[in-house]
């Protein structure tokens, strides 16, 4: 087998591996579900074709995702539900960049694998914290995959309502788990 047949098949195998996870990242930060779809393929796509190694996959998979979905709202001049607080834009999608790829992606050492469970921890008490309302929103179209319209379908509960919801999930998270990243960085 040679080393590109290898490659491929590694970053196939890396692919396949956190593709239900990426697929839900991205169909929870956009509205249409082709679009969701577009993005998964056209990031598979930039991995295939990216011409140096690239050590961490999934991470570079979220990392491209975002930026993917970013690109494409702002050719739309509209911004992702994440944007659309206070003046911190890009620490908060940077934040929010680490946190993926620390809960999503493939730990390479013992040290990332502690430092998963730990965010995992800290993010299922944060959850835990939330009205009942919004982490049942966050959960499902964060972690499990829902479109906002398939859950408003399912729950009865109107669209702008769940996104009003999610939004404030969304940056009470993004408080609690700043504090978690600002005591890893000193640390």
């Amino acid at each position: 087998m040679s080393a590109d047949k290898a490659n491929e098949s590694l970053i196939l195998s890396a692919l396949a591996a956190c593709r239900a996870k990426l697929s839900a990242f991205i169909r929870g930060r956009t509205a249409v579900r082709d679009d969701a779809d577009d993005i998964l393929q056209e990031v598979t796509y930039q991995l295939i074709k990216v011409e140096q190694p690239v050590e961490n996959v999934a991470a570079w998979l979220f990392r491209a995702a975002r930026n993917e979905i970013t690109d494409r709202a702002r050719k739309k001049r509209e911004l992702p539900l994440s944007f659309y607080d206070d003046d911190s834009e890009e620490d908060d999608a940077f934040l929010e960049d680490e946190l993926a790829e620390t809960l999503f992606g493939v730990p390479q050492s013992p040290e990332e694998e502690y430092l998963r469970e730990l965010v995992w921890q800290e993010l299922d008490k944060a959850l835990s914290e939330l009205p009942d309302a919004q982490r049942h929103v966050f959960e499902k179209t964060e972690l499990e995959g829902y479109s906002f319209k398939a859950l408003a379908e399912e729950t009865g509960v109107s669209v702008q309502a769940l996104l009003s919801r999610k939004h404030k999930a969304v940056l009470y998270l993004r408080t609690r788990l700043h504090t978690l990243y600002d005591e890893l960085m000193q640390e």
